[in-house]
Formats: structure tokens, C-alpha cells, sequence
């Protein structure tokens, strides 16, 4: 197995060390080079210091069909500021020696993978030290080869569970992932949302009853209400949106470590079980 770069833990040991804390992890989401790199790189930054347990790395995509208005925005502007898929993982690894220990984990779409080559990529985002990747559109049928070239370079992989995902499905998808399990809380594209509700608690219990792995929430989550409703039932809560928005305005202001430590503080203390 691969070395990766860095000093972070495990995913499997960062869930651990945040269920004998009793807290759900908290795991921000940066996409890479919006709205500048240097930005970006305030912004993963701060999330560090700021209490994030799991840091998830938006790679810019063209066709991100699982995102909604706000990161689709932020993939555009990326991606039309000269970022691509290999400048991304290089402000991850430039990024990596000041986060700590904190994880990194790559959200990204099947298609640059495949483009770029699986068995490649996966070294690469161990090189660069990244622990884990959610791949958001890779079907179960076709998962089982990509994920044997990540684990073989010691790098987790996350698939999505929908709220309409039929039960027996789920559980296969629980069964194939290697890092935590992504519970898509909602109906639709990422994006904000005014509760998590029942849908989500239903769908734990139910994969609760077929897999051990950490479940993580995400999509919709942008308030310390709605992430203090997740981390009740979840082992980890991901946000997003909010977080992508507030870094594109504090940018304008030269103000982004500064906000988002503020935001990503109280996110943090709202993962806390009480």
C-alpha cells in the first residue's frame, strides 16, 4: 500500500476518535480553486483550525448533475479561472502541510477519473494525501474495479445512498464502500433545505441494521440547527452550500479565513451530541 503524503489519520480512526467523543465529525466542503486558489487555500485552511474533523475537496466538473445552483457556480467559476482536475490535487498537497491531521477526501464525478485514468488517479490522491474519495455518479455495477484501485493505493471509497435508493440496494452500496457511507438527506440536487427530518433518521435505522461503517449526511445541511438534527443520528454531517457561498463573498473582501472559521466553529460545536 501506498504511503500517502502528510500526517492525517485514517478516516476509519478520525469517525472513531469522534464516536468516543460524542460528536458527529463535522466534514466542510471547499471546491478547489473557487473563487481563486489562494482562497481556496484560506478556506481549507481555516476549516482546519476551525474544528473540522474531515475536509472534502470539490473537484471543478463541467456536469456536475448531483450539485446544485450555489457549487455548480463555484465548478464554473474554477474551471473558468484555469483549474482543472491535476491543479486541484496540487492545492490539496500544497494545502496538506498546514492542515494538521485533519483528512482530506476528494468529492468528485466518474467521468475525469475514467478520463484521466483509475488506477492513476488513485495514486495521485494518495500522493497528494488525500484519504478518501465520494465519487457522486458511480454506479454499484460498475464500482467494484475503481474501488480495488483506490484501496490498493490507501484511498477509501464513498458512494451515495439516496432517499429513493430501494433498501436491499442500499445496503449493497454500504456493503461496497470502503470509507463511510454518504446519506443523501434529501430529494434533488445539493443546495439548502429547511429540515433534515424523518426521511434521514428512517434511512439510518434502516442502514444501521446492515453495515457498522461510519454514515455520514450531506446535501442540504447549512444551518447549526439542521447539522445538530443530523449529528443526532449520523456519524458524520457534510456541509456544503453554505460554506461554498460564504467563501465566494468573503473573497471579495479579503476576509475568508476570518469568516470561515467563524461559520465552521459553530458547525463544529453543533456536531456535538448533548
Amino acid at each position: 500500500m501506498m504511503r500517502v503524503a502528510g500526517h492525517a489519520t485514517t478516516l476509519s480512526d478520525t469517525f472513531d476518535a469522534c464516536r468516543a467523543g460524542r460528536r458527529a465529525a463535522f466534514i466542510p466542503f471547499v471546491m478547489a480553486g473557487d473563487p481563486t486558489t489562494f482562497a481556496c487555500m484560506e478556506a481549507l485552511i481555516a476549516c482546519a483550525q476551525s474544528g473540522a474533523d474531515v475536509i472534502e475537496v470539490g473537484m471543478p466538473y463541467s456536469d456536475p448533475i448531483a450539485d446544485g445552483p450555489t457549487i455548480q457556480q463555484a465548478a464554473h467559476r474554477a474551471l473558468s479561472g484555469g483549474m482543472s482536475f491535476d491543479k486541484a490535487i496540487d492545492i490539496a498537497a500544497r494545502a496538506r502541510r498546514h492542515l494538521a491531521s485533519v483528512p482530506l477526501v476528494c468529492f468528485t464525478y466518474y467521468n475525469p477519473v475514467f478520463v484521466r485514468g483509475v488506477e492513476r488517479t488513485a495514486h495521485d490522491l494518495a500522493a497528494a494525501g488525500f484519504r478518501g474519495a465520494v465519487m457522486a455518479d458511480l454506479p454499484l455495477e460498475e464500482s467494484h474495479a475503481v474501488i480495488a484501485a483506490f484501496d490498493a493505493c490507501g484511498v477509501a471509497v464513498t458512494l451515495l445512498v439516496a432517499p429513493t435508493t430501494p433498501a436491499e440496494r442500499a445496503a449493497a452500496i454500504a456493503h461496497a464502500c470502503t470509507g463511510f457511507v454518504y446519506v443523501v438527506t434529501r430529494l434533488g440536487v445539493t443546495g439548502a433545505k429547511a429540515h433534515v427530518g424523518e426521511m434521514l433518521r428512517a434511512r439510518v435505522t434502516q442502514l444501521r441494521a446492515v453495515t457498522s461503517k461510519p454514515l455520514a449526511a450531506g446535501f442540504g445541511i447549512t444551518t447549526p440547527v439542521q447539522a445538530s438534527e443530523a449529528a443526532r443520528s449520523c456519524d458524520g454531517v457534510v456541509v456544503g452550500s453554505a460554506l461554498v457561498e460564504l467563501v465566494a463573498r468573503s473573497a471579495e473582501t479579503n476576509s475568508v479565513r476570518e469568516e470561515v472559521e467563524r461559520f465552521c466553529s459553530g458547525m463544529a460545536a453543533a456536531c456535538r451530541r448533548r
